[in-house]
C-alpha cells in the first residue's frame, strides 16, 4: 500500500507541481497548487453489522484551475487517509459480553471536484467524483482476530477484513476563505457496495444475512494553503 502511495503521488506531483498562467479568449486561466490537511468523521453504513463512528486524519495535494469571469473553478486532487471502522462483536461465540473491534482503514482518492462560486472564490459549494483505492480492513489490536461478529453465529473478525478495494465515491461541501488560505468541510459518500467482495469469500454467514451491501462515508474538515 506504501509502495502504490508513493508512485501516486509522485505521478501527481510531476503532472501538477507547477504554477502556470496561459490565455484563453479574454479570461486569464490561473493553475495553483494546494497542500489540504484535516481531520475526518468515518461510518460503515450497512444493515450487516453493528457499527461505530470512527475518527481519522486525510491530507493531500490539489490543482486548481481558476477562471475569474466564470461562475465556477475546477480543481484535481489526490488525498490519503487514515480512519478508525469499529464492528460490534463478541471475544467468544456465546459471550454475553460485546466488544467493538476496532479496524484501520487506509485510502487514497484521486478527485476532480467543480467549485460553484457562491461569493465570488471566497465561498465555493463543491461537488464532484472521486475514485478510491483503499486497504483491506486491518486490526488495531491483532487479539480481536478471532472475535465472533454480532449478527452471525461463528463469523469471525478476521473473516470481513478483505473487502473491495476499489470504489467511486461522491462529494458535495463548502469551501471559504482567502486566496492563500481557505477552510473546507466536505461529506463524502461511496456510491459503490464496499462489502460487495466478501459474498465472494468461503466465510460463514450462519444466522444472518449471506449477501453483503454497505457504503462507506466521510465527513471531513480541514484547512488548505493554495500556491
Amino acid at each position: 500500500m506504501k509502495k502504490i502511495q508513493l508512485y501516486l503521488l509522485v505521478a501527481f506531483s510531476i503532472c501538477f507541481v507547477t504554477e502556470s498562467f496561459s490565455q484563453r479568449g479574454q479570461y486569464d486561466i490561473v493553475n495553483g497548487i494546494g497542500l489540504f490537511g484535516g481531520i475526518t468523521k468515518v461510518n460503515l453504513t450497512t444493515d450487516n453489522f453493528i457499527t461505530k463512528e470512527g475518527d481519522g486524519f486525510i491530507g493531500g495535494l490539489s490543482a486548481t484551475v481558476d477562471i475569474p469571469f466564470k461562475w465556477y473553478n475546477m480543481s484535481y486532487g489526490l488525498h490519503f487517509s487514515e480512519s478508525t471502522v469499529s464492528v460490534l462483536g463478541r471475544p467468544l461465540e456465546f459471550s454475553p459480553n460485546n466488544e467493538y473491534v476496532d479496524y484501520k482503514l487506509f485510502a487514497a482518492q484521486l478527485a476532480l471536484m467543480m467549485h460553484v462560486k457562491l461569493v465570488g472564490s471566497y465561498i465555493t459549494l463543491d461537488v464532484g467524483p472521486m475514485l478510491q483505492y483503499n486497504s483491506r480492513l486491518e486490526f488495531e489490536d491483532a487479539t480481536q482476530e478471532g472475535y465472533f461478529i454480532n449478527n452471525y453465529d461463528n463469523l469471525l473478525a478476521e473473516d470481513i477484513s478483505n473487502i473491495s478495494q476499489f470504489n467511486i465515491d461522491g462529494a458535495v461541501g463548502i469551501t471559504a476563505g482567502f486566496k492563500f488560505v481557505k477552510l473546507r468541510a466536505h461529506y463524502i459518500y461511496g456510491a459503490t457496495n464496499i462489502l460487495k467482495k466478501l459474498e465472494s469469500e468461503d466465510i460463514d454467514t450462519s444466522g444472518g444475512d449471506s449477501r453483503f451491501k454497505g457504503n462507506m462515508s466521510m465527513l471531513l474538515f480541514g484547512a488548505m494553503l493554495s500556491f
